[in-house]
């Protein structure tokens, strides 16, 4: 069967991956929505797909296309991190299945709310958490649940990837739009962790600024340190060298764990597997939403305790305030 697909948030980052994944599952993309117009991307995917500017206008395209008789199966919601609560809604409301990009919500009770909705209108909402996907990291949840129940891992997650002065002037740079730097650019590792070592114990927040965040969280399997930037400042010098904006590095017990590559086409893979019934529902993304929900809430604690080396760093003032 081939489905039908709207999406909202075109102009986003991310968009062109749920266009691809669209295309490469042998789907339509009847129409799209964006208040940015910078949407030239459709034609490499869907040159045919209406596009709008205005909510109401997209709304009633929608409304207009099902009374013509074309179904709508599903909806693709891009947009900023602050605005997928209620473009969820809208997407379940119109009779949709929707697939979010993550986070999918900021706080833990809008989900409780989007599973009220969910079962009045009988649709399903899935969340894109394609690391699940990945091949190595499947592989090391698989080692990690042969290991003796009582094993415990040392990991450190360190992900820097540099944005330049844009980014504070950007809904991005606004803690109640994104959920700040640990929601913003980590969350997917949150639950990536949390799907491998089990439930969390312990979550501490070290530091937690405009440009980095830092803290100590211990899972059932894994103590945890953990160093996320947006400052190149923070890159390692091999990077700097090299003209590199983004450093990603996990080691287990002292050994580097790869997860780098083989990217490309887990989008994809996360709609294919939408499709065909063994998509990431609604709720398996609420113990990453917990996790950052607790961090943004966090007093940091200081250089206390079991932190990350990077935590040392000298903080840098903000560039540009909003």
């Amino acid at each position: 069967m081939t489905y039908n697909f709207a999406l909202i948030g075109a102009a986003g980052y991310v968009a062109p991956r749920h266009m691809k994944a669209i295309q490469d599952t042998g789907n339509h993309l009847i129409a799209a929505l964006d208040n940015n117009d910078s949407v030239g991307i459709i034609d490499s995917y869907f040159p045919e797909a209406a596009f709008f500017v205005e909510y109401e206008r997209f709304d009633r395209h929608l409304e207009k296309t099902k009374r013509e008789g074309t179904p709508l199966h599903y909806l693709s919601v891009c947009s900023p991190n602050y605005l997928h609560d209620a473009h969820i809604r809208f997407g379940l409301r119109h009779g949709m299945d929707v697939i979010c990009e993550k986070p999918l919500v900021l706080n833990p009770w809008n989900l409780d709310a989007l599973e009220e909705i969910a079962a009045e209108t009988g649709q399903s909402v899935f969340n894109i958490l394609q690391l699940r996907l990945h091949p190595n990291v499947q592989a090391l949840r698989q080692r990690v649940r042969a290991a003796p129940a009582d094993t415990k891992y040392d990991v450190d997650l360190t992900y820097i990837t540099a944005r330049g002065h844009w980014y504070y002037a950007s809904w991005k740079g606004a803690e109640d739009k994104s959920g700040g730097i640990a929601t913003n650019i980590g969350v997917h590792f949150y639950d990536m962790l949390q799907w491998i070592f089990g439930a969390v114990q312990q979550n501490t927040v070290h530091i937690h600024t405009h440009d980095r965040a830092a803290g100590f969280l211990e899972f059932e399997s894994a103590r945890v340190r953990w160093f996320l930037s947006i400052n190149a400042d923070t890159l390692p010098e091999e990077v700097k060298a090299t003209g590199g904006r983004t450093f990603r590095a996990l080691t287990i017990e002292g050994e580097d764990f790869e997860f780098s590559g083989g990217f490309t086409d887990l989008h994809t893979q996360s709609y294919q597997a939408v499709l065909d019934g063994k998509g990431f529902p609604l709720q398996s993304a609420r113990p990453a939403i917990e996790i950052v929900h607790d961090i943004r809430h966090q007093q940091p604690a200081g250089l206390t305790g079991d932190y990350h080396p990077l935590a040392k760093l000298t903080l840098a003032p903000h560039p540009f305030q909003r």
